[in-house]
């Protein structure tokens, strides 16, 4: 069995493979730095925090997964979809409440590692994670109206309809600078590759439109008007706990933890798809975890693995953790460098940014294929989409995970049938010397509590004529609980009508479960078969006993 914690860098330090290919790693970790710098700044504006504090996050937990995680080439920072997390943490419990949420959601991923749950990503079915990533998306680009019209307020509230009711209110109040800005930030971002394919065209976009407006003076918010200068350091800081009120945190940092994990093991899959290699999923989230709970006490925010950057990493042949190392080191320089000219970025410009951002992340063919698909998986869908808007993120993973539940628990209980044979016409032939007063049932699919009723009122409507019941068991995969209380409940009933139950192809988990239940006691272990013939050998000498 592979162990728990198997950082990739200490097993491709021993293969001699860690400096193979160095001179590609760091050219991909300065390239991916680049492109990592607008998106960090972006992030922490959009989430309510100062700029800095994206810069410190891609630095301390960029090294940190890369140095610990469980795949070869996955960068790690904040992104996106923490936004309106984060966003409301702030508002509510202010920064601290935020450092103290992170701190936790990094012991949470921790322990999933720890508990080996690193493939938790399969219990998420398709339709959820496109829910919500698309009401992310949605409630991203509502948050960056007010800076890509430069509308003046100054204060936005948290939820989406409020939202949008202050910018109609607003509107006539727009400045056609900002809009150009972030028109123009838009289409550079979104075009320039295709004339530069090796600079990202969000820090083209970054650099040119500074310029702009720093050279003709244009009337524009900048990161210097909202938040003041951007430190040049990165300073240990202890958040304010009080641990009466620890619980009051447990939600917000569920919510981080289970985000973080999805994220960062779709990212790691998606890399293992474009470098044909396997990640190691609970070493990944333990990584994920001590980056989480490290960062905040250097004033960083929620971090997790981030799918275009690890695209990105892949992309210009970024092979081992060496590049999202360097990706580190070069946000750091730059912070330490150049933090000082960041402050003059203009805020529809990362408005524009994060504008492409959320329509790359709103997954709009994915969402309205699900839409012409099962009424299951559009449900699924539109639920968790429209709470991650309008009500919140948590409540629509927590809905979702539930509803999802469910929904596959009706849909393998309709599959599970209880079948008399006989009536069968490919079986005929095979039970025409059945003699009377024998009756023969098969069991397909689980006996679980979704189905046990119904398994039960079909066997209790059986004829008081009968003598013997067979019932195959051999599609029977497991039985829980209510199954075997069920069971139990339909062998007294017809006992107690002098009806036999002989039970035909019992699978050796499933006959575990009946010997712990009791039923092998109540209807003896005779009448429990490992195949159909042994079970009709056992009905003739009931039938014989009888007579």
């Amino acid at each position: 069995m592979e162990p728990i914690f198997l950082p990739k860098t200490w097993s491709l330090f021993k293969k001699g493979l860690l400096t193979k290919n160095i001179s590609n790693d760091i050219f991909a970790g300065v390239i991916v730095g680049i492109v990592a710098l607008p998106l960090a700044i972006a992030f922490a504006v959009a989430s309510g925090v100062s700029p800095e504090k994206g810069i410190i996050t891609a630095v301390v937990a960029g090294f940190l997964i890369s140095l610990l995680g469980g795949s070869r080439v996955q960068i790690g920072g904040p992104t996106g979809a923490f936004i309106i997390i984060v966003y409301g943490i702030v508002q509510k419990y202010g920064f601290d409440g935020l450092m103290i949420s992170t701190i936790m959601a990094g012991i949470m991923l921790i322990a999933f590692g720890m508990l080996r749950l690193g493939s938790i990503l399969k219990f998420f079915p398709h339709p959820l994670i496109v829910g919500f990533t698309s009401g992310i998306a949605l409630v991203i680009f509502s948050t960056q109206i007010k800076d890509a019209m430069g509308l003046p307020i100054d204060k936005l509230p948290a939820e989406f309809i409020e939202k949008w009711e202050v910018y109609f209110h607003h509107m006539q109040d727009f400045n056609p600078s900002a809009i150009l800005i972030t028109v123009g930030t838009i289409i550079i971002t979104v075009f320039s590759g295709r004339l530069i394919p090796k600079i990202p065209g969000s820090f083209v976009a970054i650099i040119l439109m500074t310029i702009l407006v720093s050279v003709f003076g244009i009337h524009v918010s900048t990161i210097e008007s909202v938040f003041g200068e951007i430190p040049n350091n990165i300073e240990f800081a202890m958040p304010t706990i009080q641990f009466d009120q620890l619980g009051q945190y447990l939600q917000p940092a569920l919510t981080i933890a289970l985000l973080g994990a999805i994220e960062s093991l779709l990212s790691a899959v998606v890399a293992d798809g474009m470098i044909s290699s396997n990640h190691r999923s609970n070493t990944e989230l333990i990584a994920q975890g001590i980056a989480n709970v490290v960062t905040p006490f250097f004033g960083g925010i929620p971090a997790t693995g981030a799918i275009a950057r690890t695209a990105t990493n892949v992309r210009n042949n970024g092979r081992t953790p060496i590049s999202g190392i360097i990706h580190a080191i070069t946000l750091l320089l730059i912070m330490l460098f150049f933090g000082k000219w960041a402050m003059l970025i203009p805020m529809p410009v990362l408005a524009g940014i994060l504008i492409v951002v959320s329509y790359n992340m709103s997954e709009m063919k994915p969402f309205f294929a699900i839409l012409k698909g099962h009424r299951n998986d559009v449900l699924i869908l539109l639920s968790t989409f429209i709470l991650t808007v309008f009500v919140d993120l948590t409540v629509a993973i927590e809905v979702g995970v539930v509803l999802s539940s469910l929904l596959f628990m009706q849909r393998m209980s309709n599959l599970s049938k209880v079948i008399p044979l006989e009536t069968e016409s490919d079986t005929l032939e095979n039970y025409a010397d059945i003699p009377k007063g024998v009756e023969i049932f098969e069991i397909s699919g689980p006996f679980f509590f979704a189905a046990a009723r119904r398994y039960e009122e079909t066997l209790k409507d059986i004829s008081h004529t009968s003598k013997v019941v067979i019932i195959r068991m051999r599609h029977v995969p497991f039985i829980d609980g209510t199954g075997l209380r069920n069971l139990k409940e339909t062998i007294k009933d017809l006992k107690s009508r002098r009806i036999q139950i002989i039970l035909s192809g019992v699978q050796p988990e499933v006959l575990t479960e009946l010997e712990k239940g009791g039923i092998s006691t109540l209807i003896g272990p005779a009448n429990i078969t490992s195949s159909f013939d042994l079970a009709l050998a056992r009905m003739e000498l009931v039938m014989k006993k009888q007579e």
